[in-house]
């Protein structure tokens, strides 16, 4: 057996198979790629694998292309979504699949958790396995829901190689007691097992009455000579002993500089997968990474710049590289973005062409706690080959020993002109105790409280009527009832079609026992109409509530836990009234998951953080009746238009940590109450519009509903070119910006000339109060306000 295409391709392996006979070849390439091209070899010291495969699309001890290293990831998603059954749950290996492992999840749209050799204070594993011939064989498993791995019919390993299988069994061994599960489904990068390994690994599983699949990238065969550890040994003396130590001493080196960036992380959003990760979560992970990867930005220089990866964070600093890289591209400009991790592993390097680790950086251990003795290392950096290299470091990794000389920050920043360190909060679950049964409040109803009928809405809210309490910011304001009028008179007809549209696709979501609950105020007159359609359309009778969601405080947490106890979480489905910059969309993503994390471990399933929205223009949501931005009736009024219900407030001498939050039922704007006339009037059109809305739904459920955040990269934008670069100054969609022209202190009005039947209102009220419009197209929006700084 001879390697495959070494030297004729410059293999990174052939170094180690001319001197210990180490062999590749590969028997199957079903992604093109051969074994060669996927890995490089190196010499360690180890008794039990003294070769280490190094993979060139992992970056983990390669500086790689960070879309190179998504694309084989999601190459390997689409061959396990092939092999899988029913629904997955998705278990990556630490500390080298970590990032691997979320891709996979990503492409099959699984939830995620990776095993982790970090000790948690307060968290015990609800698993241990180990990886007999790893440099740090333990593995524990930290969710924060310890029923985490129950999920699913099919249980997904990746990994970043498969050898004998040996460690993929024992996995399975230790987690079949206690989450068995019908189907297991291997994902690797390498496929490298015997015949013989092959069949004792199907024995084992089919013992367990379970059936097993195992994909990858490519598979072949490894011949590994019997003295092989003896012989890297003495390779690795002989190296170490003729091993001259050329040019500065890097201590000597000058030290470029050092900037410390605090990324803007909602701690809400889990770094990783560590403590499990929900496929929900994604919004509000991808909106944290490019607020980060934004910040990151302004201090980068141009040229070549490295962002580098700590251990078992992978993929956030995976995915941030990519979003610079992106950022560079869409510039115009060669993007020059690599991406590789520090690691424990530690790896003879050689700086010879056909070896797979050129150069070593050796560092102390730096996380708090520290788990395991011994220094770190970071492979492949040289000395001159980047601008600046990006550290991406978790908040218990961020310690003196990071810092201090001779630690990770101090070598990198003699390697490279600027080094930008990025922290990034941990999240890290509360300790599950066992608790007394939690007593829950009832909910509020119509016409004890608000204007609408006891059936409409179930208010999940804290009556504050009888408290003097402060109006809310805007609701002091005068009401215009006569734009409101005129809204209502041309849109109508328009809003009960885009009704019927989002009623029908969450019915298709969530099925007959759907539970609607919208966001009070905004969302509450939509639920109220989408509850009448599905009344009068299918004769159901939806269960709606509506619940607070506090902008920097997230959503109520009583009123989940009471819909939790009444209703099967699965059926839930979050309503608002429409999308302006997507930042309610990734408040409710991080709340949601943050509250399935806290809420009893025994749910029969979690909270998804789906929104329906009647209208989508910020493109940040996948169910909607409408993408259009158009002024909808409702979004000229406060409370008149919501149930003569306030703005939610949380008050700690008033709500207690069991009561649902607060707000004010105004009865004393009866008199002006529009909130029957809005609903009434928008449901007489439900007859004209049903037929079309069944005629469209086929084409509209079978569209591509992906949120493209095209309205946030629009608000980007805007605020770059006309806001000074303060996202804070800018408002999106035309019930926004109209709000910004009645009661706000407005700059400039952005209009899309290809909105223009949409812009009546707006145009007339710039005019009225002199505020300039700026024409500009190609926006997702009908117009954007900028308010004066």
């Amino acid at each position: 057996m001879s390697p495959v295409r070494d030297e004729a391709s410059g293999w990174s392996g052939t170094w180690v198979a001319e001197r210990l006979g180490v062999r590749l070849r590969t028997t199957d390439a079903p992604s093109g790629m051969m074994i060669t091209d996927l890995v490089g070899l190196a010499v360690r010291r180890n008794p039990r694998r003294a070769q280490l495969l190094v993979s060139s699309v992992l970056g983990k001890h390669v500086p790689t292309d960070p879309r190179l290293v998504t694309d084989a990831g999601l190459r390997l998603a689409a061959k396990a979504r092939a092999a899988v059954t029913g629904d997955a749950v998705v278990l990556g290996y630490a500390e080298t699949a970590t990032a691997l492992g979320h891709l996979v999840a990503d492409g099959l749209g699984a939830p995620y958790l990776h095993s982790t050799r970090r000790v948690v204070d307060g968290l015990e594993s609800v698993a241990d396995f180990f990886e007999e011939h790893s440099h740090a064989a333990a593995h524990r498993l930290l969710p924060a829901d310890p029923a985490f791995l129950a999920r699913g019919e099919t249980l997904v390993l990746v990994d970043d190689e498969v050898i004998t299988g040996k460690t993929i069994v024992s996995t399975i061994r230790a987690l079949h007691k206690k989450f068995p599960h019908k189907h297991y489904v291997v994902a690797t990068l390498v496929d490298l097992r015997s015949e013989a390994d092959r069949g004792r690994m199907e024995r084992s599983v089919k013992r367990l009455r379970a059936t097993l699949d195992v994909v990858s990238l490519a598979s072949g065969e490894i011949e590994l000579p019997e003295d092989l550890a003896d012989n890297g040994n003495r390779l690795i003396d002989t190296v170490e002993n003729l091993r001259q130590v050329a040019g500065v001493d890097p201590a000597r080196r000058p030290r470029g500089e050092v900037v410390q960036v605090v990324a803007t992380w909602p701690r809400a959003v889990p770094e990783g997968g560590r403590h499990g990760f929900a496929s929900s979560a994604a919004g509000s992970y991808e909106s944290a990474v490019t607020v980060t990867a934004a910040a990151i930005a302004g201090r980068i220089p141009d040229g070549p710049v490295h962002v580098l990866g700590t251990e078992e964070l992978m993929y956030a600093p995976l995915r941030i590289a990519s979003a610079l890289a992106d950022r560079r591209a869409a510039e115009g400009r060669r993007h020059e973005i690599t991406f590789s991790t520090t690691t424990r592993s530690p790896v003879l390097d050689v700086d010879d062409p056909g070896y797979a680790i050129r150069t070593a950086l050796t560092f102390p251990a730096h996380d708090d706690p520290a788990d395991g003795d011994g220094p770190r290392y970071a492979y492949n950096l040289r000395e001159g080959s980047f601008e600046a290299i990006v550290l991406v470091v978790d908040e218990p990794a961020d310690t003196p020993a990071l810092h201090e000389e001779g630690g990770l920050v101090d070598q990198l920043s003699r390697m490279a002109p600027r080094v930008v360190v990025v922290t990034i909060p941990a999240f890290t679950p509360e300790p599950r105790h066992d608790q007394p049964a939690r007593q829950l409040p009832s909910p509020l109803h119509g016409p004890a409280f608000g204007s609408y009928e006891r059936d409409d809405v179930a208010w999940l809210l804290t009556d504050l009527s009888s408290e003097e309490t402060e109006t809310s910011a805007g609701e002091s304001e005068q009401e215009h009832p006569e734009l409101f009028d005129e809204a209502l008179s041309a849109s109508a007809q328009r809003v009960a079609y885009a009704v019927g549209l989002v009623t029908e696709h969450v019915l298709a979501r969530r099925g007959q026992e759907a539970v609607l609950v919208s966001l009070a105020p905004a969302g509450t007159p939509i639920g109220v109409l989408m509850r009448r359609w599905a009344q009068r359309v299918h004769g159901l009778d939806l269960p709606h509530y509506a619940i607070s969601l506090i902008h920097g405080r997230g959503i109520d947490q009583t009123a989940l836990a009471y819909l939790a106890a009444h209703h099967d979480p699965a059926r839930v489905m979050f309503v608002d009234g429409w999308t302006g910059t997507g930042a309610v969309t990734r408040e409710l993503a991080a709340a949601v998951e943050k509250a399935n994390s806290t809420l009893d471990a025994h749910l029969s399933s979690p909270f998804s953080p789906e929104l329906a929205a009647l209208a989508d223009p910020g493109r940040s949501v996948a169910i909607h009746g409408t993408r259009e931005d158009y002024l909808i009736p409702s979004a000229c009024l406060g409370p008149t238009v919501s149930g003569l219900v306030s703005r939610p407030v949380i008050d700690d001498d008033r709500v207690g940590p069991n009561d649902f939050h607060g707000a004010v039922s105004r009865a004393d704007l009866a008199a002006s109450d529009l909130s029957k006339k809005f609903v009434d009037t928008v449901a007489a059109r439900f007859p004209i519009v049903r037929t079309k809305v069944m005629l469209d739904l086929e084409a509209h459920l079978g569209g591509d509903h992906t949120p493209t955040w095209a309205g946030w990269d629009a608000v980007e934008d805007a605020a770059e070119r006309f806001g000074n670069g303060d996202v804070g100054l800018v408002v999106a969609g035309v019930g926004d910006t109209l709000r910004l022209l009645l009661h706000g202190e407005p700059a400039t009005i952005l209009v899309n000339p290809a909105r223009d039947a949409d812009l009546g209102l707006v145009r007339r009220l710039a005019q009225e109060r002199g505020v300039p419009l700026e024409r500009v197209s190609d926006m997702p929006y009908s117009c954007i306000g900028l308010l004066r700084a």
